[in-house]
């Protein structure tokens, strides 16, 4: 498998990357959008707009690109044996929390899209920090590798 992927690491390195900044942009509008969203009822033409744009974010973004994320890291793993190394290991951990806190930000605006509100809009502001704590420490292991 590694003679088939290696040619070709560089293009799936820059797939990965292109679609990991298009997972990230998702992750920083979502807890945004769902603090525009939490003045308005369920019932409220607001709410439908709110309801409208974040199914589109969710659809067209964040799920696409979670997929392709994990498929090309998979694939780029594969090619350099990273599965051997220590960083690897960590940025993998850290990538699992990212894809959990993406299905439970996904399943909170669902439950805001139903006219709940689990979170007030300081936690949405809190948790919306996250995606770029976690980008941060996943590019400084796959940059620096300190381990």
């Amino acid at each position: 498998m590694q003679e088939i992927l290696l040619p070709l690491y560089p293009w799936l390195k820059a797939g990965h990357i292109i679609f990991m900044v298009f997972w990230m942009a998702g992750l920083f509008i979502l807890p945004r959008q769902m603090i525009y969203l939490h003045p308005y009822g369920a019932d409220s033409p607001e709410s439908d707009v709110w309801a409208d744009r974040m199914g589109k974010l969710r659809k067209i973004i964040l799920t696409p690109s979670l997929i392709v994320v994990w498929v090309l890291g998979l694939a780029l793993m594969s090619a350099i044996g990273a599965h051997t190394q220590g960083w690897f290991h960590a940025k993998l951990l850290l990538v699992l929390i990212l894809t959990g806190y993406h299905g439970w930000m996904v399943a909170k605006a669902k439950a805001m899209l139903r006219g709940e509100r689990p979170l007030t809009e300081k936690q949405l502001r809190l948790w919306g920090e996250v995606p770029g704590i976690m980008l941060a420490l996943i590019v400084i292991l796959v940059v620096v590798k300190p381990f």
